[in-house]
């Protein structure tokens, strides 16, 4: 079988959405439909389910799954078999934070540089709480994260960092808050809300980290951030840091598991 054909599978397996693997593929949605007729004809099973709720994957589907990881996992060794380590070339995607990527990113990929410097480095940024979904669906090869506490099977992770959870106004410190539309940060706040007895009432909820201590310098209300986002902001001259008890968040260097065998990603989780 084609190695194209089982990485669009994979993409696929993990999104669960003809579109929008076709979209982040760049193939056509006929072309990625006659794709996965083609390796179904040739595992003689069907792998994907459409029905009215969607895309599923069958039994043979989940299989199949395993058998494309491990094939393309194969064929990475063995295309990087004949090479020095010294030698390794490639690309490797990383995701981070603006606030990473400025702090930690540096220290983090220093020693990969060093050893390898042919290695292409494609660092994507994003929201954070995005960051483990857009790792586990394979868009990217590693992720500087923040860590939940149930971490999913498929991935593993190394600490890097521990940051403290800090309230921050521009203003009064009574008022309405300001939090994260999704993520640990946000299910810490509201931890937080309901250990306290407050009954928040919210004023804003931006994506990023970077745009609600933005919104708090603006005087929209008290922002709950990480410590290292907030010393890394232009914007913390502005802003005085309020007493609150809230629990640390670890950040950690994140790999899908499956992935550790391939050549790069073990070179960089060998070298932090």
């Amino acid at each position: 079988m084609e190695h194209r054909e089982l990485e669009l599978f994979l993409h696929l397996a993990r999104t669960l959405n003809y579109g929008r693997t076709s979209l982040e593929c760049h193939v056509s949605a006929a072309t990625l439909t006659r794709t996965i007729q083609r390796l179904e004809v040739r595992a003689g099973a069907r792998l994907l389910d459409r029905g009215p709720r969607g895309v599923a994957l069958t039994p043979e589907g989940r299989r199949f799954t395993t058998y494309a990881e491990q094939a393309l996992a194969l064929w990475a060794d063995y295309h990087a078999g004949d090479q020095e380590t010294a030698d390794l070339t490639g690309e490797l995607r990383i995701f981070a934070t603006v606030t990473a990527c400025q702090a930690l990113l540096p220290d983090l990929l220093a020693p990969l540089r060093a050893a390898h410097p042919q290695i292409r480095l494609d660092v994507r940024t994003g929201d954070a709480a995005a960051a483990l979904a857009r790792l586990d669906e394979g868009e990217v090869d590693a992720a500087v994260a923040g860590i939940p506490k149930r971490l999913p099977q498929t991935l593993v992770t190394r600490a890097v960092a521990e940051t403290d959870l800090v309230l921050v106004t521009a203003g009064e410190s009574t008022g309405p808050y300001v939090v994260p539309a999704r993520g640990l940060v946000r299910e810490a706040a509201f931890r937080w809300f309901r250990r306290t007895g407050i009954k928040p009432v919210i004023a804003a909820q931006p994506d990023g980290h970077e745009a609600l201590l933005a919104l708090v310098a603006l005087g929209c209300g008290i922002g709950i951030v990480p410590r290292l986002v907030l010393e890394s902001s232009p914007a913390a001259g502005r802003l005085t840091e309020l007493p609150a008890e809230l629990e640390p968040l670890t950040i950690g260097l994140c790999a899908r598991r499956a992935d550790l065998r391939r050549p790069l990603v073990a070179a960089l989780w060998g070298l932090t």
